[in-house]
């Protein structure tokens, strides 16, 4: 193993920590479908690059799975699908694995390239750059709804805010960057809110959390689990106590209207 191998996920749900033991923190997690390089080899773990954000942490290395150069940039080129079902199972070279929403199929409707590997799948899936409007992306913002929430998780049994919003806008079309800070540079700042548009809340003049904006004043959000609650000029509102829970930074637009 060197330092220019190239991987991908191929397990239902892979954690990358900060460091490389398993006590470290978990700063994100990679989906089946997946892809990264590997930066450092230390012992046991890898340092790894994920493709589609740029973010770095720490993996397994029994958890690694090893692709070539060649496949790694014809993922690049490809316009694979995306698992929309919350949850379902493929047949991955003769093995039985489940997989979750936003998992990554290596299925093409690019006929000149071929799949290296054996995949059967039978759920609901649509193309990665095909990119869909409010009611799609509401629809599978729903999906998540109750997931409880997670410090770096990315699944619907586990996620935080940032990972939230970056999964429903990436299984809707869109590329946002991992963390709500940077999400908050992406798109267009606007002052009246829209269905679809991107709230984004501060603490000490920090941004600290993001949700997705849905219209008469709601909002869903992962905060304790992912919920809808309301939204005003000053933050947000919860909705069974009518606290506020998170103070109003700045909304940016992502979705054409």
């Amino acid at each position: 193993m060197d330092i220019s191998e190239k991987g991908i996920c191929r397990l239902s749900i892979v954690p990358v920590r900060v460091e490389g033991n398993d006590r470290a923190e978990v700063v994100t997690q990679m989906l089946f479908g997946d892809h990264y390089e590997v930066l450092q080899i230390e012992t046991n773990w890898l340092k790894i690059k994920i493709y589609f954000d740029g973010y770095e942490g720490w993996i397994d290395s029994k958890q690694h799975y090893q692709i070539s150069e060649a496949y790694f940039n014809q993922i690049n080129n490809s316009d694979y699908k995306v698992c929309t079902d919350l949850t379902s199972s493929i047949l991955f070279n003769k093995h039985r694995i489940n997989i979750v929403l936003g998992s990554i199929l290596p299925i093409s409707t690019n006929e000149i390239f071929k799949v290296e590997e054996q995949l059967a799948f039978n759920g609901e899936a649509k193309s990665l750059s095909q990119r869909r409007d409010f009611e799609f992306v509401k629809q599978i913002a729903a999906q998540y709804l109750n997931t409880p929430y997670l410090w770096g998780g990315r699944s619907p049994f586990g996620i935080d805010c940032s990972g939230f919003v970056q999964n429903v806008f990436r299984i809707s079309g869109y590329k946002l960057p991992r963390d709500a800070y940077q999400q908050a540079t992406i798109g267009e700042a606007v002052e009246s809110i829209m269905p679809g548009d991107l709230a984004f809340f501060a603490k000490d003049a920090k941004i600290d959390h993001v949700g997705i904006c849905l219209g008469e004043g709601e909002i869903i959000h992962a905060s304790g689990k992912v919920r809808v609650d309301k939204i005003g000029e000053g933050g947000i509102k919860h909705a069974d106590s009518g606290q506020l829970t998170h103070k109003l930074h700045s909304v940016r637009r992502i979705l054409k209207h």
